[in-house]
């Protein structure tokens, strides 16, 4: 252990996990005509996790991948995760999680749990439903982890101190209570967040914080484990540059 711990050091700048960012796992609906980057196909979502397999990759949570972040284990992991909590996860892409022993971590706004993302339905002209308390269990016991993604999937560099601390320390102890299980995993809403929000995230006791930055995250001790960025998979992208994101430089540099 205390080896790995000591090459990790040395050649940190080469250990590079890749977190990548999801939110539907659906087909656009018609009559969108704005995010619809959002949007990844059941089909194309399923290649995706195909091509990670097929690349050496194993899925993992936030959670499964906190000893490679750490540079307590080495292996080739790449994180999946999906924000803000939609009943599309469950329904499209868990089964295929599953189907290559993969696990994810969703982000819920525990807020709005049953509901939709009020948070941005006039602008795209439709509301998304997002799981229910018995469909997030369901994700749990599918063997996926459940991430807190504020309470009401706000603006956090927009609030105030207090307003800071009741959307995330309160939408951990939202999710907790209502589904008993602990939740360590925070997502900041639109990658926004300032110092406060980080010490905030840091003071509500999450073990880690993802954020819309782009690149993958280096492992090791001195990684910043509250500021971790992300490699967003959109609608257009394809397989090769799927590959090239997870692989090469090509998101690290853009950071």
């Amino acid at each position: 252990m205390v080896g790995i711990r000591v090459a990790i050091r040395v050649l940190g700048r080469f250990v590079k996990i890749p977190i990548l960012m999801y939110h539907n796992i659906a087909r656009v609906p018609s009559g969108i005509s704005v995010y619809r980057s959002l949007y990844v196909s059941p089909a194309s979502f399923a290649r995706q996790m195909g091509l990670l397999r097929t690349l050496g990759y194993r899925g993992v949570s936030m959670g499964d991948a906190m000893p490679y972040l750490r540079g307590e284990q080495q292996g080739k992991v790449a994180v999946v995760t999906l924000d803000d909590g939609y009943v599309d996860n469950l329904e499209s892409a868990a089964p295929i999680l599953q189907r290559y022993g993969f696990t994810a971590t969703c982000y819920v706004v525990s807020g709005r749990i049953g509901q939709y993302n009020a948070w941005d339905d006039e602008k795209l002209g439709i509301r998304k439903p997002l799981m229910t308390t018995e469909q997030l269990r369901s994700w749990h016991d599918a063997g996926m982890e459940i991430g807190a993604h504020t309470r009401t999937h706000v603006r956090l560099s927009q609030c105030t101190d207090q307003q800071q601390v009741d959307e995330i320390g309160g939408s951990r102890a939202e999710l907790e209570d209502r589904l008993g299980i602990a939740v360590t995993q925070f997502c900041y809403p639109y990658g926004d967040c300032d110092e406060r929000a980080v010490e905030a995230t840091r003071n509500a006791g999450f073990a880690a914080a993802t954020t819309t930055h782009r690149g993958r995250a280096s492992a090791g001790p001195a990684t910043d484990f509250w500021r971790l960025p992300r490699i967003q998979v959109a609608r257009h992208h394809l397989l090769p540059q799927v590959a090239a994101k997870v692989l090469t430089g090509y998101e690290d540099q853009r950071s």
